[in-house]
C-alpha cells in the first residue's frame, strides 16, 4: 500500500517541484531553455504512450489474435476526442496568449492559465491510474516497477511544467508563495486522478487495455496540439527536437530497464 500511495504522489511532487523554482529563481525560464524542456516533456510523454500504455494494452489483447490492435486503436481515439471535446469546453488561457480557450467565461487570467496546465495533467494522472491498476490486476503484464517508470517519467517532464506556470506568475506580480501554490495545484489532479482509477480497478479491469489506450490517446493530444507547437514558437531552433529526444530515450530507457 505504501507503494502504491508514493507512485500516485510521484508525479505531483514533480509539478510541485518545478513549482518551488520561484524561490531560486529571479526572472522567467530563458526561452531556449524553455523549448528544450518543452521538447523533453514531449518525448517522455510519447514514448511513456507507447511502452507503458499502448503496447501493454495490446499485450492484454493477445487473446484477440489478429484483432489485438482493437482496444489500443479504439481507446487512442477515444482519448484524443476527449481532450480534443475538453479543449473545447474548458476555459483556459496557454501561457504568451492573449485570448482564452474553450467557452466564454468571466473567470480570473490566473484561473485559466492553471486550467491550461491542469488540462495536460489529467491523461498523465489517468495515464498512472490505469498502470497502477493493470500492476494490482495481478497477470504480470505491468510489474510495479514498471508502474514506477511511468510515474517517474512523468514527475521527471512535470518539473517543467511546474517552473513554466511558476515563474511568469511571479514576473506578474505574484509573491513567490502564491505562484508556487498556484504552479502546484496544477498538478493536483493528477493524484485524485489517479486514486480513483486505482479505487475502481476491480470494476474497470474488463476494459483495462482500452483505458490504457484512452490515456496514451489523450497525452499524444497534448503533445501535437500543445508541446511541440510551443517549443517551435518563435525563431526558428533544433533545441526543442534535441529535448525531445532525450526525453523520448530516457523514457525508453526507464521503461525497458524497470519494466
Amino acid at each position: 500500500m505504501n507503494n502504491l500511495a508514493l507512485g500516485i504522489m510521484i508525479p505531483f511532487l514533480g509539478t510541485a517541484a518545478g513549482a518551488a523554482c520561484v524561490f531560486f529563481m529571479k526572472g522567467q525560464i530563458r526561452p531556449l531553455v524553455q523549448k528544450m524542456l518543452l521538447g523533453f516533456a514531449s518525448g517522455v510523454m510519447v514514448a511513456a504512450s507507447v511502452w507503458s500504455l499502448l503496447m501493454p494494452s495490446m499485450d492484454m489483447a493477445a487473446d484477440m489474435g489478429k484483432f489485438a490492435f482493437v482496444p489500443a486503436a479504439v481507446g487512442f481515439l477515444l482519448g484524443i476526442a476527449f481532450l480534443l471535446a475538453m479543449d473545447h469546453l474548458v476555459p483556459h488561457l496557454h501561457m504568451g496568449c492573449e485570448e482564452p480557450e474553450g467557452l466564454k467565461s468571466s473567470w480570473k487570467k490566473t484561473t485559466m492559465l492553471v486550467l491550461a496546465v491542469t488540462l495536460h495533467n489529467i491523461p498523465e494522472g489517468m495515464a498512472v491510474g490505469v498502470v497502477f491498476a493493470g500492476m494490482l490486476q495481478g497477470e504480470g503484464l505491468i510489474t510495479l516497477t514498471g508502474a514506477f517508470a511511468l510515474s517517474l517519467g512523468i514527475a521527471i517532464q512535470n518539473f517543467p511544467e511546474g517552473a513554466i506556470i511558476s515563474l511568469p506568475l511571479k514576473s506578474e506580480g505574484f509573491g513567490s508563495g502564491k505562484a508556487f501554490l498556484y504552479g502546484a495545484a496544477s498538478g493536483i489532479v493528477e493524484p485524485i486522478g489517479a486514486a480513483l482509477t486505482v479505487l475502481l480497478a476491480a470494476y474497470i479491469t474488463p476494459v483495462l487495455p482500452y483505458l490504457l489506450s484512452f490515456a496514451a490517446g489523450a497525452m499524444i493530444y497534448v503533445v501535437v496540439e500543445e508541446l511541440i507547437p510551443e517549443s517551435a514558437e518563435g525563431e526558428h531552433s533544433n533545441i526543442g527536437t534535441i529535448g525531445f529526444a532525450a526525453g523520448f530515450v530516457l523514457m525508453m530507457i526507464l521503461d525497458v530497464a524497470l519494466g
